[in-house]
């Protein structure tokens, strides 16, 4: 009975891991469309579009930069209940204009930049 519960446990706690990081990587990819989608009215405007998306989604941004007319968003989770003392869940996300189809991006040929741009 007890190995029952403990392998119970175990299961709930990687579920709610795995929930929160998918929670937050649905977050990233939102908050990002959301600045790419406002960048025309400058960075700020669009961070702060994007701090609205991840707030809605009980997420809070870690960093919020642009890479050109790419936005480039990280955000951070808590997991829920008591696993949120084992600490956060980070996630990340680009978002930016498509070329013309069969154009390629010689941005996209390089690693992605991280942090602040």
């Amino acid at each position: 009975m007890t190995a029952l519960l403990v392998i119970t446990g175990v299961v709930l706690w990687l579920g709610g891991a795995i929930v929160a990081r998918q929670r937050a990587a649905a977050a990233a990819d939102l908050a990002a469309l959301a600045a790419a989608g406002a960048a025309v009215f400058g960075v700020d405007h669009a961070c702060a579009e994007a701090s609205r998306v991840a707030e809605r989604m009980r997420v809070r941004i870690t960093n919020c930069g642009f890479d050109g007319w790419d936005a480039l968003v990280e955000v951070e989770t808590t997991l829920p209940g008591a696993l949120g003392a084992s600490g956060a869940v980070r996630a990340r996300a680009r978002a930016g204009p498509v070329g013309p189809l069969g154009e390629i991006d010689e941005r996209s040929k390089g690693d992605r930049p991280t942090g602040r741009a």
